[in-house]
């Protein structure tokens, strides 16, 4: 996502023309990696690195893995994957008593528009982090408002 939020943004940063350019070889490559990585059987955890003005773009991660990889590979990638990767398997990536409470409520299904995770959580109606609310605008009959 980083050279993507760059390609996008790189006029108004002042990128030079030759940034530019090796910004976009690497931002073009970067999609056949994980195509390479997936075959190779290769375990890949969800992440981005963007700061500043370009973290707009952090979720948008979503979308251009799923140019390439399966929706659920995605979200395996944030959840259970990753709690593997960190040696975190039981304490968090997964819905089961004793794990930290971190979940989203999506308002549709990702599995098929995966772009509902994207926009910076536009399109969650429920987010706990660590057993916490801090966003949830669904009504009480269960329904996002």
């Amino acid at each position: 996502m980083a050279y993507e939020a760059l390609h996008k943004d790189a006029k108004a940063l002042g990128l030079p023309d030759v940034s530019l350019a090796k910004n976009d070889d690497v931002r073009l490559r970067s999609r056949g990696s994980l195509e390479i990585l997936q075959r190779a059987g290769v375990t890949m955890a969800f992440g981005t690195d963007l700061l500043g003005e370009l973290h707009k773009y952090q979720s948008d991660e979503f979308t251009i893995r799923a140019e390439v990889l399966p929706p659920i590979e995605v979200i395996r990638s944030t959840t259970c994957y990753a709690a593997e990767l960190l040696c975190m398997t039981g304490k968090v990536g997964s819905l089961q008593i004793g794990v930290f409470a971190d979940l989203i409520a999506v308002d549709g299904g990702p599995l098929e528009n995966m772009s509902l995770l994207g926009g910076q959580g536009d399109h969650l109606s429920l987010i706990v982090r660590a057993g916490r609310v801090v966003k949830n605008t669904i009504d009480d009959n269960g329904c996002p408002e």
